[in-house]
């Protein structure tokens, strides 16, 4: 009798382990349970945690509470300014209500997935390329949405949404190459022509500053006398005062015709018509006109002389120049 009572007892145990082995369900931490009893959903969402249902009449449906990162396959299409590119992306979204991802729709990521791909041709047929390329920011916000707007209703929230890559055609990124290389030449002929002008404007500065003090110009050119000298190579520098060059260009210059026409006599043709009387009287006249004469000669000659003297003195400075050209050599 006891032996009987025993082997019911273990009977009942062992049918009361495999009930509960049959209806123990566990719940992991990133999932939410939900219970069908009879296809309707019965009591509250289950949290995560070990979990009894009734086996053969409940059934547990879990749903995952993570981030979901789901890649978008690129998609072609035509921008708005008629350019044909491939556009591919990443969406990240996560169910918040597990009743409605499992009863309003069927398969809430493929329906995502549908959702992302025709959002994504149209945001490629409103956007022009410099957007898709420069302002991805914004077109993100779109593109998110989008998405967002029917995804409320299936128990999922769009986390954000990224455009990964655009793809162009070969012929427009040489097009593009050749504009960026366009726009760079431009930039450096600009940074050069402005780097130009600034160094004409210093150095018109230096010129007035080396035309108040002479000496500033010498010390100039014996300075870049020692730096050409500086290594021993075959370079001969010979310094030639600007002066020199000047008086060299005056003297090849013909003498202007006013001072030959005031030597002559024509000037004081007039003479005879002022005394018509008295030969005595064009006397005074022609000593008067001998008189212009040798004034005008007697200018040209001092003139001549200061021209001779300045040219003895740059004769003597290019002396010395070259004297301190020798020594700086010999150092």
């Amino acid at each position: 009798m006891v032996e009987e009572v025993v082997g019911v007892v273990a009977a009942v145990g062992a049918g009361a382990l495999v009930y509960l082995a049959s209806a123990a369900r566990v719940v992991k931490q990133y999932e939410r349970g939900l219970v069908f009893r009879l296809g309707r959903v019965h009591g509250d969402v289950r949290r995560p945690g070990f979990n009894l249902i009734v086996p053969g009449v409940e059934r547990l449906r879990k749903v995952n509470m993570q981030i979901v990162t789901m890649p978008v396959p690129a998609q072609e299409g035509i921008t708005r300014d008629n350019v044909t590119v491939r556009v591919d992306a990443v969406v990240y979204f996560k169910v918040v209500d597990p009743a409605a991802a499992i009863i309003n729709v069927e398969d809430y990521r493929f329906a995502v997935s549908q959702m992302a791909q025709t959002s994504l041709r149209s945001i490629i047929g409103k956007s022009e390329l410099d957007d898709l390329l420069s302002n991805r920011e914004k077109l993100n916000q779109g593109l998110e949405l989008m998405i967002d707007s029917p995804a409320v209703e299936w128990g999922v929230t769009i986390d954000r949404v990224e455009i990964k890559d655009v793809s162009l055609p070969d012929t427009m990124k040489r097009s593009m190459a050749r504009q960026a290389e366009a726009d760079r030449e431009r930039r450096a002929r600009l940074i050069n022509a402005d780097a130009e002008y600034q160094a004409s404007k210093k150095l018109a500065q230096a010129a007035h500053q080396m035309a108040d003090t002479p000496s500033a110009l010498q010390l100039r050119l014996l300075q870049t006398v020692m730096a050409v000298a500086a290594e021993k190579n075959s370079t001969l520098v010979l310094p030639i005062p600007v002066e020199l060059l000047r008086f060299l260009e005056r003297g090849g210059q013909p003498p202007p015709s006013g001072s030959s026409g005031h030597a002559e006599t024509p000037g004081h043709a007039e003479t005879p018509g002022h005394a018509e009387a008295p030969g005595h009287a064009e006397a005074p006249g022609h000593v008067e006109t001998s008189g212009h004469g040798e004034a005008s000669g007697h200018a040209g000659n001092t003139e001549r002389a200061e021209i001779a003297e300045r040219a003895v003195d740059l004769t003597e400075q290019a002396g010395e120049a070259m004297e301190q050209l020798r020594r700086a050599v010999e150092q």
